[in-house]
């Protein structure tokens, strides 16, 4: 094999094993946190804006859904956040929500998660 050819392969096999790595990397990211990450961007977004722009703010909203993802597992955080967002709007179809006592286990179970993160984060 020419020096040309050899190169050429290390150079394959070296991207190769690169590209592996850091599709590794990403999908044991994925694994280990399995909120979506627009979900997480909002939450933190709306925890900064009620907790100040700063970067302290970033930190500790950051922190705080870590700890609800490390309590809540996505698909009943989802709900939970459905239902408390069904809540805000008005007429009869908010009162549904607001008075179903199916959805209230969800909804307390976030807001259990809520109180520790506040407690371990602020």
């Amino acid at each position: 094999m020419s020096f040309m050819k050899k190169m050429i392969h290390y150079v394959v096999l070296a991207t190769f094993v690169m590209f592996s790595t850091l599709s590794n990397t990403a999908l044991q990211a994925a694994e280990n946190n399995p909120y979506p990450t627009v979900v997480i961007a909002d939450y933190v977004f709306g925890c900064m804006g009620s907790n100040g722009q700063t970067r302290q703010a970033l930190e500790q909203c950051s922190c705080s859904i870590d700890v609800i993802a490390s309590i809540i597992a996505y698909g009943d955080y989802e709900k939970a956040e459905t239902v408390l967002s069904l809540r805000r709007l008005s007429g009869e179809k908010a009162a549904f929500y607001k008075n179903a006592e199916q959805y209230k286990s969800a909804v307390d179970e976030l807001r259990r998660a809520q109180a520790e993160a506040e407690v371990r984060c602020f």
